[in-house]
């Protein structure tokens, strides 16, 4: 099973390449792609323990999925980070449902999922390159709307905040994202300091792609 549908050509940045695979093309990368993400997701705000089978399996709905996608970054044939998509109607209710409320079809929305990279490689545009083909991946349908994604809610006071944390709100904006204002899913997982999963809320942020 290969979907190659609406794929997009790789693309050079920062010493990077970035290729967006999909189907049976995502499968030989799978652990490299779950132990990205176990890596990543450990610091704030996301402080998510993970479990690198469950990971593995969770990726599987990409390379299992019509029209998703992984963008991966590559430093010569080494896979350094990664980033996710699908149309939001195949993704989870509880992400469905607050488009939902707001009188938001979910066939209309590419949804975003999470991006990952190991922190050597950060300040070389990498974030940029995964929004940008991301994007360029959801517009060759022809039939998305809008662009959404989320993020966790974090009090400012929370104790494993690290010194000088920066959120990503402006870069974000300045992808051309605003917050969606009532927009709001609970989801739920384990934190590195904690003993058992419980709910985040996260914040969706949405961008048009008219």
């Amino acid at each position: 099973m290969t979907l190659e549908t609406g794929l997009v050509p790789p693309s050079e940045r920062g010493g990077l390449t970035f290729k967006p695979l999909t189907g049976e093309a995502l499968l030989d990368y799978l652990p490299d792609l779950a132990r990205l993400r176990m890596e990543v997701f450990r610091s704030f705000p996301y402080l998510y323990e993970g479990d690198p089978a469950y990971e593995e399996n969770y990726l599987q709905t990409y390379a299992q999925t019509r029209d998703a996608v992984v963008v991966c970054a590559f430093d010569g044939d080494r896979v350094v980070g990664a980033s996710t998509a699908l149309p939001l109607e195949q993704e989870e209710e509880n992400f469905q449902k607050p488009f939902r409320d707001l009188g938001i079809d979910p066939r209309d929305v590419f949804y975003f999922g999470e991006s990952v990279l190991e922190a050597a490689y950060r300040g070389r545009g990498a974030g940029v390159a995964f929004f940008e083909h991301r994007e360029a991946h959801a517009r060759s349908f022809n039939r998305f709307r809008a662009a959404a994604f989320c993020g966790v809610i974090r009090p400012d006071d929370h104790p494993l905040k690290p010194e000088g944390y920066k959120p990503l709100d402006s870069f974000w904006t300045n992808r051309g994202f605003k917050r969606l204002e009532g927009a709001v899913a609970q989801y739920s997982w384990q934190d590195i300091d904690q003993d058992e999963e419980t709910g985040k809320p996260l914040q969706f942020w949405i961008k048009s792609l008219l």
